[in-house]
């Protein structure tokens, strides 16, 4: 509700309005309906209860127009706030979730919103105003029904509040399986070409098979928890009607209760009971969209990243020496998943060290990336910047002095330049060509038809993979101020001739800095000073890379 606009809280209005003016009208309908039967009235009352009919439909025709109205404005307004935040983010700040998982958010998980919008909002006014209402009534006309009534309608709110506690509960699970399925599957199609290349791909089916069965182990639970609320619901509602109905029907046969009296209590007593059993209904069938709004909210709080530094971080600037990374005994998981990406790594990178990170496809090597740019912040461990700990220093700052090439780079649809220009907002046309010079992008960016300046199709589709590989190495040649260097596997979708201009570049961007370089190709290891093997989220091997290969050049082997 924080994001209603004026328009949409009008439209919130008139469907809420509607559904209670609905609701009240079954009051009319009681009274002229048991008026009819028990001869009280005319028959002529049958051309009112056929106008209350027809209003009735009518406010239900209303408020579905305007719920409706009000849901596509609420969603759209939160969708716009949602994309206009990541692109505030952007790709790096997002690393930590999986694009997969964001539109399975903005897409599905938002559209669940419509029940909770239209559905469980207007059945809480009318929970809130009907039954009170209808007790108003009964107490006028019997005070034995009414009296009955009043206690037995507060069980239906408790019971259903005891098992809703329990339905919110797994419906969040759900909704977690459901994305975490839609952005794991996602990230394989993606990688298929490098799963297949590192023999990971039956590996993956494997996983992905697994994901699947945990989002229909969730939705199952979700199911039983469902019609195990309604059958609750309806049992302590019959029961109750039960109690109201028996006494009415004794009364009626001795004498001591009128007809018109009887057939009023009997026609309203259900309706003080409906209101209640609909709003819990549709609370169970809103579950899934209250938890997508939760992870949207989440996604749109302000990040706060870290206080202001206490241990002096350095401000990015030319001379800032090499910092010294040093992780502790670090064991980190991902958000939502119950084992751990990486476990008890203690790894030491000197002040201008080259440290190549190998091992196989999902072995850690990413997550420890991630723990470096505080993306990830380890559940047990520290990580260490210069003796300080990550989670003290300003985050901004640090990644200011960072220069990093991810594994799959995104490019955005704007023009190349500014695709180069993303770390270094400021940097001129000049800067940016010495930057695609150094990435070996100058020749085929100055062969496209407007040059530096060509805009660039949604995610690079107009781009190869080595020509999108290249602007994204560029990006990093465009801050050379930076002390502290991290590329994620920067030559595995090159050709050997554009790999052997990368490694050189970035043999010559690294001088001077500390380096952090996942590779699996042996022309990147190469340049390494230690190479650390990581298997299953531990560090196996610590070694440099003069005693791991003999002094000879390491073969793919041997990063593996």
């Amino acid at each position: 509700m924080r994001l209603l606009r004026a328009t949409v809280r009008a439209h919130l209005a008139v469907a809420v309005g509607a559904a209670v003016l609905a609701g009240l009208l079954v009051l009319v309908q009681a009274e002229l309906l048991a008026g009819v039967l028990s001869g009280r009235f005319t028959a002529a009352a049958l051309g009112w209860l056929v106008l209350v009919f027809a209003l009735r439909g009518l406010l239900g025709w209303v408020q579905g127009l305007y719920g409706g109205r009000m849901a596509t404005g609420l969603k759209s307004a939160l969708r716009h706030r949602l994309l206009e935040r990541f692109g505030a983010l952007g790709p790096v700040r997002l690393a930590g979730h999986r694009s997969g998982e964001l539109v399975t958010l903005v897409g599905r998980g938002l559209d669940r919103l419509d029940p909770y919008l239209t559905g469980y909002l207007p059945a809480v006014a009318v929970a809130g105003v009907v039954p009170l209402a209808v007790l108003i009534r009964l107490f006028a006309a019997d005070l034995g029904s009414a009296v009955i009534v009043l206690v037995t309608l507060p069980l239906i709110p408790v019971f259903g509040a005891l098992v809703g506690m329990h339905t919110k509960a797994v419906t969040e699970r759900q909704f977690h399986a459901l994305s975490r399925l839609g952005g794991h599957f996602l990230d394989v199609v993606r990688g298929l070409p490098t799963l297949r290349a590192f023999g990971r791909a039956r590996h993956q089916a494997t996983v992905v098979r697994a994901v699947a069965d945990a989002h229909r182990g969730a939705t199952m639970r979700t199911l039983r928890v469902a019609f195990l609320s309604a059958l609750v619901l309806e049992l302590c509602a019959s029961l109750s009607l039960a109690l109201v109905a028996v006494p009415i029907g004794l009364r009626l046969l001795g004498g001591t209760l009128d007809l018109s009296t009887a057939l009023l209590v009997l026609l309203l007593a259900p309706e003080a009971y409906l209101p209640l059993r609909v709003m819990g209904t549709r609370f169970h069938a809103s579950m899934e969209g209250v938890a997508a709004a939760d992870a949207a909210f989440a996604l749109l709080k302000p990040a706060a990243d870290a206080p202001s530094p206490s241990g002096g971080l350095r401000r990015p600037g030319r001379g800032a020496r090499p910092p010294e990374i040093r992780l502790e005994r670090v064991t980190a998981s991902y958000p939502g998943r119950d084992d751990a990406a990486v476990e008890d790594v203690s790894l030491v990178i000197a002040p201008g060290e080259r440290v190549a990170l190998v091992g196989e496809s999902g072995g850690g090597k990413t997550t420890l990336l991630n723990l470096i740019l505080g993306f990830l912040s380890p559940g047990d461990g520290r990580v260490l910047v210069d003796g300080v700990d990550l989670r003290e220093l300003d985050l901004e700052a640090w990644r200011a002095e960072t220069a990093f090439v991810a594994q799959r780079p995104h490019l955005f649809a704007v023009s190349i330049a500014d695709n180069i220009r993303l770390g270094a907002p400021g940097a001129s046309l000049d800067e940016v060509r010495r930057a695609a010079r150094q990435a070996h992008a100058e020749e085929f960016v100055a062969a496209l038809p407007e040059g530096y300046a060509t805009q660039v199709g949604e995610r690079g589709a107009n781009l190869s993979a080595g020509q999108r590989q290249r602007i994204a190495l560029a990006r990093a040649f465009c801050r050379p101020d930076t002390s502290l260097l991290v590329l994620d596997e920067p030559t595995a979708r090159l050709d050997g001739r554009s790999e052997a201009a990368i490694v050189a570049a970035t043999a010559e961007l690294s001088k001077g800095r500390t380096a952090v370089i996942v590779a699996h190709r042996p022309a990147m290891i190469d340049l390494a000073d230690r190479v650390v093997r990581i298997h299953e989220g531990r560090v196996v091997a610590d070694t440099p890379r003069r005693e791991l290969t003999g002094g000879k050049r390491p073969s793919a082997e041997d990063g593996r």
